[in-house]
């Protein structure tokens, strides 16, 4: 099973125009996923076999202005998706700024190759851009957490903290780039001279560099059933708690707290045990759905 992750930052005057012949030829050929549309642009991951998600994606270049849309393939044993979304959204990924442009200016993109070697560099500072519980399963050795859950909170953390990087390079990352494309526009917007932003992202640098010579350390976090990949690009250790949507360790199930489908160590005190009622009978129906070989799509 092939799953494709794209983006691309073009200006689409009617985007809702595109979804419903979007959405009919990924059903034509069997795709599941998960696509945003907006004025700005496309993002997405779908999951299908390699023909079909040929398919889809010469669909997808021959969109206005989307014929160099950046990608990233992987493998999986199985399908990640449950169904096939296409949805309309303000921002294909959400900062809640004014005025941010990718296609205007981004930082200068560093190749994995180089990424490592510059990193290292004393007047280099390296920000993940990502969420804290994406960041706590895996990231670069050195780099700073800005400890958000949410990247609309990256903005207010970069004010807050900004003086500390006076005279700094200032290099991000993020799962695909798609972030740090919005986040370099940000800080060049700031007048911030010196940034950079590697190229496709950590799922990028893992398929380019030999895990020998890499200096990331753990999992990488994805939006899909796979929960987390490792370095080789296949399905992590990972699994999603269901309640809270935390990404889970082996250790973590091992809890005597966590209960499939229901709770895990870190919810547990955070729902009502009227909700955990219904995550468990909401349980009971996909082992029955599972049973019956369908998808419970509740």
């Amino acid at each position: 099973m092939i799953v494709l992750a794209f983006y691309h930052f073009t200006p689409f005057s009617n985007p809702e125009e595109i979804k419903i012949p979007l959405k009919k030829i990924c059903k034509k050929h069997k795709i599941k996923g998960s696509i945003l549309l907006a004025n700005e642009g496309i993002n997405g991951t779908i999951s299908g076999n390699d023909k079909n998600i040929s398919e889809v994606l010469a669909y997808i270049k021959a969109l206005p202005g989307c014929a160099k849309i950046e990608t990233k393939k992987s493998l999986n044993l199985s399908q990640p998706f449950n169904r096939m979304k296409v949805r309309l959204k303000k921002e294909i990924v959400t900062m809640g700024q004014p005025n941010i442009d990718p296609n205007e200016k981004v930082g200068r993109y560093i190749d994995p190759k180089n990424w490592d070697e510059f990193t290292k560099k004393d007047d280099v500072v390296v920000i993940d851009t990502r969420n804290k519980y994406e960041i706590e399963i895996g990231t670069f050795k050195g780099s700073i957490n800005p400890d958000t859950d949410s990247f609309k909170k990256f903005p207010g953390w970069w004010e807050k903290h900004k003086d500390k990087f006076h005279g700094k390079k200032i290099a991000m990352f993020c799962t695909g780039g798609i972030r740090c494309e919005k986040s370099s526009n940000y800080l060049l917007n700031q007048g911030v001279k010196d940034v950079f932003h590697l190229k496709g992202g950590i799922l990028n640098y893992l398929e380019k560099t030999k895990k020998v010579d890499s200096n990331w350390e753990g999992e990488c976090y994805v939006f899909d059933h796979r929960v987390s990949v490792n370095h080789d690009l296949n399905k992590g250790s990972y699994e999603c708690c269901f309640a809270c949507g935390r990404p889970l360790s082996l250790t973590d199930r091992s809890d005597s707290k966590f209960e499939f489908g229901v709770s895990c160590a870190k919810c547990i005190d955070e729902f009502s045990e009227d909700r955990k009622a219904r995550f468990r009978e909401r349980q009971k129906q996909i082992l029955l759905a599972e049973k019956r070989g369908k998808d419970h799509l509740g």
